[in-house]
């Protein structure tokens, strides 16, 4: 089937689950929040927009959360992802009946809205994926790399999903690069992946399968990113990219401290009631502080304390020996285990966003001595500290707790090189999905600074 052709039938599947997100919608808004409206008339027009409002909104969020993404992911993937977009839609439209109807109407129809949607989107997501699979053929690929940690990441991604590809064969990147053709002539893949070669065979190769028509998948060096960046302009009647150091608009900076400001007020005012049960909760455990602090680093390297709900025993340290927090580690306390699995222990660094040493988003903030032992691995590692340290950020949402510090380092610099206040929400509303992912929180396996990260960010 043409391309063309399977991106036709993807779209009217996704289509129709918009539809049916909005018949749901539908029939709450009619069965129960029509009559209830302050307005004592409202056309058609009036509750079309309505109903429309709802199903642009869930089409928002399904499309942040990855509901539409049938060719990468599994049928529990895009149902946990419909459902978070449901939650959020939700509140927006019980928000709008609110404004609407002027009172705090009755939140039970709303919950069945989502109760439906949910169950829509079960039966959804189990038939969009047996169409994706039936009309979308495996992929030959073809992986090409420079060195054995390069081979075993563009295998793990490849292997991640065998339902679209199929790989054919690995070739190290010759010197002569003429061998590397001969051996993508000889495969004859579908599609090629490379990972990390350097830029000058890279384009080499690139050119010839752009014009066999040869799709390429590529893992980024931390030098794609800079370029990301870059302004292209005419000089001299030719095309010129130039690259600077990221610039952050005085205007920018002061509508996202505007918004750090008010949304930490906000979370305060909201979160109170299970902060003050959890400090609670950790004194009545050990009868130790409820609160853990550390030295950690924000733009220009300013160091700060930041704050946390302990969530190890008090004598995790007793040896005197720093050791980043592992998978399983049995220094986390039994209330420790419960306030990291739904992030509860990072309330505290709302302080730290209304004294300015945070953001809401920007990269986390790293410890000064782990740091160091990064830079010497990565010199590019103290990029990050180009912005504020930030609250969650593109890396949090996007990779793991145990996503090696390179691919993490990646993220972050991918985040700087498009900061605006767009993508600060889209992180923002984006953490939601990702609170109560168990894989999300998971601990290292290395103990090795520069190969581990940190599991509670740090804390040991």
């Amino acid at each position: 089937m043409k391309r063309h052709k399977r991106w036709g039938i993807l779209f009217i599947v996704k289509l129709v689950l918009i539809a049916m997100i909005a018949l749901d919608y539908g029939f709450i808004w009619y069965e129960f929040y029509l009559d209830q409206l302050y307005f004592k008339t409202f056309y058609f027009v009036g509750n079309f927009v309505v109903v429309f409002l709802a199903a642009f909104v869930y089409a928002i969020f399904a499309r942040l959360y990855g509901v539409f993404m049938l060719t990468i992911s599994k049928v529990q993937n895009i149902i946990y992802s419909n459902a978070v977009s449901l939650f959020v839609t939700s509140i927006i439209m019980y928000t709008v009946s609110i404004l609407l109807e002027r009172r705090l109407p009755n939140a039970l129809p709303i919950i069945l809205f989502f109760v439906i949607g949910v169950l829509i989107g079960v039966f959804w997501a189990n038939v969009a994926i047996v169409i994706t699979n039936r009309i979308t053929p495996l992929t030959n690929i073809l992986l090409i790399y420079d060195n054995d940690e390069a081979r075993i990441n563009g295998k793990a991604i490849i292997e991640k999903y065998p339902a679209r590809y199929s790989l054919i064969g690995e070739k190290h990147v010759s010197d002569n690069i003429e061998d590397t053709i001969r051996a993508i002539k000889k495969y004859r893949p579908k599609s090629v992946m490379l990972c990390g070669i350097h830029s000058s065979p890279r384009n080499t190769i690139l050119k010839y399968c752009v014009e066999k028509d040869i799709t390429v998948y590529i893992r980024p060096n931390i030098g794609d990113f800079l370029v990301n960046s870059a302004t292209n302009v005419q000089m001299a009647n030719l095309p010129v990219m130039i690259c600077r150091g990221h610039q952050q608009t005085s205007l920018y900076l002061f509508l996202k401290r505007g918004i750090d400001i008010v949304l930490a007020i906000l979370g305060l005012i909201v979160f109170s009631p299970f902060m003050i049960i959890t400090a609670i909760a950790i004194k009545l455990y050990d009868h130790g502080p409820v609160i853990y602090k550390q030295v950690r680093l924000t733009r220009d390297r300013k160091e700060f304390y930041v704050y946390k709900f302990r969530s190890m025993r008090v004598d995790a340290e007793k040896d005197g020996q720093a050791r980043l927090a592992s998978k399983n580690d049995d220094r986390i306390t039994p209330v420790g285990k419960i306030i990291r699995a739904v992030r509860i222990d990072e309330m505290p660094q709302i302080f730290c966003i209304l004294s300015g040493n945070m953001s809401i988003v920007g990269p986390r903030p790293e410890r000064p001595e782990i740091a160091k032992e990064y830079e010497k691995k990565m010199p590019e590692f103290a990029l990050r500290l180009k912005v504020k340290a930030g609250l969650t950020g593109y890396a949090q949402v996007y990779g793991k707790y145990n996503t090696e510090p390179y691919d993490k380092l990646q993220m972050d610099l991918m985040y700087i090189a498009n900061q605006s206040l767009v993508e600060d929400f889209k992180i923002i509303f984006a953490t939601i999905k990702i609170l109560f992912m168990p894989e999300s929180t998971e601990g290292v396996a290395d103990q090795n600074p520069v190969k581990a990260e940190k599991a509670n960010d740090g804390e040991v």
